[in-house]
């Protein structure tokens, strides 16, 4: 079936691409999530009149994008304080929403949770890199610095659990 894209879909096309897929992805997926539209004659026909203000909204997100890149790619890295064990090890990973916040505090961009990839859990103290996806283009790369704030002993911890498991 082809359709013509709505908005921007990863893996697939941006906004105005005619392709084809097949139709239960179509029906079930593109459409419904107001991604797509079927193409006919009058949707290939508003197609080509809207093409030039389709591709002026794209290259404009794109250079907002690209705005955003800067300024967080600026920072260079972020450093995140948090409870560690002696051993290093996070109690309880930092999340994306964290460094969404962290990255919104320190550089003013707010990033949505969902565009932030890592490469590994961030679950120990050190240095790690994630990744920002803006646009399907446009990519920011950030460090991130765990250090502990407060590290606790992992032994009075344990103890503490045996106490618990033998009452």
């Amino acid at each position: 079936m082809q359709v013509i894209l709505k908005k921007d879909v990863q893996n697939l096309g941006e906004v105005g691409d005619l392709i084809n897929v097949k139709d239960g992805y179509a029906r079930n997926y593109l459409i419904p999530n107001n991604l797509a539209q079927v193409a006919t004659k009058g949707a290939l026909a508003d197609r080509e009149q809207n093409l030039q203000r389709i591709k002026s909204k794209a290259e404009k997100l794109h250079n907002e994008a690209l705005e955003k890149a800067g300024k967080i790619e600026a920072v260079e890295s972020i450093e995140i304080d948090t409870k560690a064990g002696e051993s290093g090890k996070l109690f309880g990973a930092i999340t994306t929403k964290r460094l969404a916040e962290e990255i919104l505090a320190k550089t003013g961009v707010e990033v949505d949770r969902k565009l932030i990839v890592l490469d590994s859990p961030i679950n120990k103290v050190g240095s790690y890199t994630m990744t920002i996806k803006l646009t399907s283009k446009v990519k920011a790369k950030l460090g991130v610095v765990v250090v502990a704030s407060e590290t606790i002993k992992e032994s009075i911890i344990e103890e503490e659990k045996t106490e618990e498991a033998a009452e």
